[in-house]
């Protein structure tokens, strides 16, 4: 949970909230073009998934921000990939994370912005454009959240976990077999609800209390995971493969992710190993 305080004076955090500000409001621009049925250029990639003009109006944006501000170099889901193993230090950056969610017109889209180190996240942005709100993981301490609309800003502090836990999941879930199994395992050793929400949107949900766990079975990109790993490893929570190794980026010859589970503390983390251990003896 967050509690009201003064603005950071980390640097690197003022430096993007002009940045971020800019960013939300053209998602939100965008996507209340695309909910008046005006006319809106939507596109298929090589994997068959939607790319729209929104997703880059706002690369254009964020890519033309981070060349102003910074000489690392921008991987960028709308961006080339080439060369990026030679990058040390680089940005990492989904412009439009949940662009189904964007098309279906639920407004649980997010911006993934974030700066990697060798294989590791050490700074880390997650905005919410439709809500106003942008998330900060500095290079240390805890998560800021600002609110654009208040100018408000907010520190995170650790709160009491609830008695029934809260499992986030995709909103595709339902349509694949190991989400059901998962939740059967589950359900013998803990009552929960579910939640439902689309992309990157989860990790901002676990920050504000309302997701404990959050298993994912069917494949990610290493965008729309760094942001979030790196805000809930801050928190105390944590990001790993069903080994519980961590996940590390720009370290593979492909930047699709294998599953995982993410969790806010480590009885959290506890209880959704017994589960998945429990699935997989009963595979």
């Amino acid at each position: 949970m967050f509690k009201a305080t003064t603005a950071p004076q980390d640097p690197m955090i003022l430096q993007f909230v002009p940045i971020l500000t800019q960013a939300c409001e053209i998602l939100r621009e965008e996507y209340q073009q695309y909910c008046s049925g005006a006319a809106f250029d939507i596109e298929k990639k090589k994997d068959d998934s939607p790319v729209t003009q929104a997703d880059y109006r706002a690369n254009t944006y964020l890519t033309q921000a981070l060349a102003e501000i910074s000489d690392l170099p921008l991987l960028s889901e709308e961006g080339s990939q080439k060369g990026r193993h030679d990058w040390p230090e680089f940005w990492l950056l989904d412009p439009l994370d949940g662009t189904k969610e964007f098309l279906h017109q639920r407004p649980e889209f997010t911006i993934n912005l974030s700066l990697v180190r060798g294989n590791l996240t050490t700074f880390a942005i997650l905005a919410i454009p439709a809500q106003q709100l942008v998330y900060f993981c500095p290079e240390q301490g805890m998560p800021f959240k600002y609110d654009i609309q208040q100018d408000g800003w907010y520190e995170y502090v650790q709160s009491v976990q609830a008695e029934t836990v809260q499992v986030g999941l995709s909103q595709s879930s339902q349509k694949k077999p190991k989400y059901a199994a998962y939740l059967e395992s589950l359900a013998k050793l803990t009552d929960f609800d579910e939640i439902k929400a689309g992309s990157a949107y989860k990790f901002c949900m676990m920050l504000e209390d309302r997701v404990d766990i959050y298993p994912r079975f069917h494949p990610t990109c290493e965008w729309d995971t760094s942001a979030g790993q790196c805000l809930i490893e801050r928190i105390g929570g944590g990001l790993v493969d069903f080994k519980g190794r961590p996940f590390s980026y720009n370290q593979r010859e492909t930047l699709l992710n294998g599953g995982f589970i993410a969790y806010k503390t480590k009885d959290m983390q506890k209880l959704a190993f017994q589960a998945l251990a429990d699935m997989q003896d009963g595979d």
